[in-house]
């Protein structure tokens, strides 16, 4: 039963499926983030059968690749974007590590962070507009798993930068070995089905993936000292984005 509310809280949180109302408690709480990648690949087949439906009915090049980028929005009601947004605000603010987390909770958008998901959008259309390759475009659906499959291990590896908000207490509560392990054992199942649908293919947009999560660690903790549930969506967000570039890349130069 806890496993079943753990489930339903996750989509919850990072969905808009709708799912059963109840009060949450700690114990609910412990393998949240276990399923946190199941999201992903409902956004992955969703955008998949889109495409395929946008073939099958003759539908324009404009309208597959708007729609394809809609749908993620869609599942999840846009909560990785806000976590962009707020993180690139703190980002090009050049403040104190403090001054940052500070900046990340003000409800108010600044310049950079709509200048910033403005050029981040045009760049993932334009690289996903070329996905018109079939076993290529598998691949990258499935890379909507992989990304939260990354955040979550990173959730429970990386240093938290605040005790407190969302993420704190999903992986505060979470039963760290077996939230771990299944993560690692879904990463290695997403990564082994990328490759054996491609090894080539397959290996670059997972080299993507896994640079952009190194370089989270990395900037995170030199910016903030540990990460937060905003910067969470500010890496499903790049880790997305680089895996749909690795992935127009790989088309253009095949």
């Amino acid at each position: 039963m806890r496993i079943l509310k753990s489930l339903i809280i996750s989509f919850s949180m990072y969905s808009r499926i709708p799912m059963p109302q109840f009060e949450w408690k700690e114990e609910d709480m412990k393998y949240v983030l276990c399923f946190f990648p199941w999201i992903g690949l409902i956004i992955g087949v969703f955008v998949y059968f889109w495409n395929k439906l946008c073939i099958r009915y003759g539908i324009g090049l404009l309208c597959d690749t708007v729609i394809g980028m809609v749908i993620p929005l869609l599942v999840t009601g846009g909560i990785h974007v806000d976590g962009f947004m707020d993180t690139m605000d703190a980002f090009h603010s050049y403040q104190s590590k403090d001054r940052k987390l500070e900046i990340m909770k003000d409800p108010h958008l600044g310049a950079f962070s709509v200048i910033m998901l403005a050029l981040y959008g045009l760049i993932y259309l334009g690289a996903f507009s070329e996905l018109r390759d079939k076993q290529l475009l598998l691949i990258f659906c499935a890379g909507f798993y992989l990304s939260r499959c990354l955040c979550g291990i990173s959730a429970v590896t990386f240093p938290l930068a605040k005790k407190e908000g969302l993420l704190f207490l999903f992986a505060d509560h979470a039963h760290k070995k077996i939230v771990k392990g299944t993560l690692y054992l879904q990463t290695v199942f997403c990564i082994g089905f990328m490759l054996f649908q491609s090894w080539k293919a397959g290996g670059v947009i997972v080299a993507a993936a896994l640079c952009s999560f190194a370089y989270y660690g990395y900037r995170c903790k030199k910016e903030f000292g540990g990460i937060t549930g905003d910067t969470a969506g500010y890496f499903v967000l790049i880790c997305e984005g680089s895996i749909v570039v690795a992935a127009s890349v790989f088309n253009m130069c095949s």
